[in-house]
Parts: C-alpha cells; structure tokens; sequence
C-alpha cells in the first residue's frame, strides 16, 4: 500500500487477515510514499515484482500514467486504488477501483438496502464521492442528486451518472433531504472532535424513511449516524465499505474469494485495539 499518511491504515490489518485465511505465505504493508512520488512507486512494483499495490490519496489520479491499462471504473472515474497483474501477461499491469464496487457490496450484502430505482443523495464531489455516485448509477439508482460547495465539481461528479445525475448548491440542501431515500455522506465532515452536520443540515430534516450512510468509520458514531439514529433513520458508517473495497482486492490479486468474516474481525480488532 502507498500513501501518505499511511500510519494508522487499516488496510494491513484486513489484508494480512485475508491471506492467512486463505493459507497464502504473503504479507501486505503500508509504504509511506510522499505526494508526487506515487509513479515510482508503481515503476518499484514492476522491478520488485510485487504481487498488487493498493493506492490510496494523494496517488489515485498520479499512479493513472504508471500502469499500462485500466479498468472499466477507473477509464470512467480517472482514478486507481488497486494495480494488479494482468491475468494474460506477467509485464502488464491493471489500474482498477474497488471503492465504489465495495460501498454497493456493503450497503446490499450487510444492510440488505437495494438502490436500485431509489432516489439518493451524495454530499460532496471529491473522489469518494465521485465513486459513490457512479457505483449507484451502476446500481439501477432512480436518481443522484450531488451536492456540493462547488459547482462545476458537484456537476461533473453528476455527469458520471448519466441522465440519472443532477447537481444542487447546499443551498438546496433541505429540498433534496426531504426527496431522498438514500443519503451518503462522502465528505470528511465528521472525523473531527466538534464537528456538526455536513453542509449545515438540521437533524430534523432526517426521517424515519431515510437510509443514512456515512463513509466515515473512525469514529463508529459520527454526528451524522447519531443523529439519524436519534430521527429513526436507519444508518450505517463507512466500515463495510472499507472491508468490501478491500475484499475485491483480494480477489483482483489471488483470484479467490475473500474471506470476509476473517477481514470484518481483524478490522474491528484493530479498531478495539489501535496501535500507540
């Protein structure tokens, strides 16, 4: 993995999990890779012969030039957090994402909420985001509705859902809540100790009809979730979305199914149990 910070990642944790689930003699760790430098990185795998690279930020959209194909998802996003080997060559490598893929693995396999022809909400156009509101689009969404401080970056992130896309200022905020069956928060609104609700919503826009899905999952309970909560909303933090991202990496690399529960326990260890 590359990235930077990388510290108090979680990805070795669940990886390291998988392949001792699955028998394999191979040891995933994190490499703190400055900004700029994510290019080397990949050139590294190649020469070390690495058997897959997770990239996370600031490398997404740098590492794009290093691999000599990409996948369907990231063709379409502009961004990687997964290389590979080409099953057909061993000089090949595949840019891939996963993190949409594993948002709607987590939603449908853990929460049993389809979004398929509902009417959802992304708050903020950065890369999450961006994989969110394609992966719902690819999901049959009925509508994406981004909303974002920017206007051209909400818009672009809403053409990635095609005619099902549309973008709105946080000024429309409240209209676009109250038509919502899913609301995704993809901003970090949320982490920090004192923070509220993202863009300034009002817990009593929330209702009880409403699927609330935060991508954050440190802490368990952001603003956000206890405030759904507390309105009766079902809601869900971002945890799932980080195993299941991580368990198509699993797949994309040893070709076998990912052993999940093995990955869900060694996340919820590490997170019971973080490291000084």
């Amino acid at each position: 993995m590359i990235g930077d910070p990388v510290r108090h990642s979680l990805s070795p944790s669940l990886h390291n999990a998988a392949f001792a689930a699955l028998g394999l003699d191979w040891v995933y760790v994190a490499f703190h890779v400055p900004g700029g430098s994510g290019m080397s990185a990949v050139e590294a795998m190649r020469t070390l012969g690495l058997a897959g690279l997770s990239v996370t930020m600031p490398h997404k959209a740098d590492v794009v030039a290093g691999v000599d194909r990409l996948g369907s998802v990231a063709t379409r996003l502009g961004v990687v957090n997964t290389i590979s080997w080409a099953r057909s060559s061993d000089r090949e490598l595949v840019g891939e994402s996963t993190d949409g893929a594993g948002f709607i693995d987590a939603l449908k396999g853990d929460e049993g909420f389809d979004p398929a022809g509902r009417r959802c909400v992304v708050l903020g156009a950065g890369g999450a985001g961006r994989s969110v509101t394609l992966a719902l689009a690819d999901a049959g969404a009925g509508s994406v509705t981004v909303v974002g401080r920017k206007p051209d970056a909400a818009q672009q992130c809403a053409e990635l859902a095609g005619a099902a896309g549309s973008s709105a200022e946080p000024g429309r905020l409240e209209e676009a809540v109250a038509a919502a069956d899913l609301l995704v928060n993809a901003t970090p609104v949320g982490m920090a100790a004192g923070d509220g609700l993202p863009f300034g919503m009002k817990s009593e826009w929330l209702q009880s009809s409403h699927f609330v899905a935060d991508l954050i999952y440190a802490p368990a309970r952001t603003p956000l979730v206890i405030e759904a909560r507390a309105r009766g909303a079902a809601s869900v933090n971002g945890l799932g979305m980080l195993i299941h991202q991580a368990g198509r990496q699993v797949e994309v690399w040893t070709g076998r199914p990912a052993p999940l529960e093995a990955m869900s326990a060694a996340a919820l260890s590490a997170l019971s149990h973080p490291s000084e």
